[in-house]
């Protein structure tokens, strides 16, 4: 990693079954999956959603075992302070977070874990335990 580059995550703020923290992304589509969010909010988590998939890589594209739980049960993807395009959108979903009652929090770290995908804008890391 770039000296002095910093990374932040939001994700859930206790983990789950597994040991993991879910993303917000991941939180969000899971609200998404069990039918609670309004018409209003699925609109807009749907929109959000392409918005993202269309404005950075998805890392599993071109490296299909990043996210492959049998080989990195706890990977976690972490923008990069500078992708503030990507930032700016992020507010809507933790709103949407704490309007269902989803526990969230924000981390920020120079060094999060061993590097497993990095591109201009993230940074898919296996976290330090």
């Amino acid at each position: 990693m770039d000296a002095g580059q910093e990374f932040i995550r939001y994700q859930a703020a206790e983990p789950n079954a597994r040991g993991a923290r879910i993303g917000i992304f991941g939180l969000a589509n899971a609200l998404a999956g069990e039918g609670v969010l309004s018409r209003e909010d699925y609109e807009w988590w749907r929109s959000s959603n392409a918005w993202y998939n269309d404005a950075y890589p998805d890392p599993s594209i071109t490296h299909p075992s990043v996210y492959d739980r049998g080989i990195h049960p706890y990977a976690q993807a972490w923008f990069k302070t500078s992708a503030g395009h990507l930032l700016a959108k992020i507010p809507g979903y933790l709103e949407l977070l704490t309007r269902y009652g989803v526990r969230w929090e924000e981390s920020r770290s120079s060094d999060p874990g061993r590097v497993l995908y990095m591109d201009d804008v993230q940074v898919v890391v296996d976290p330090y335990r």
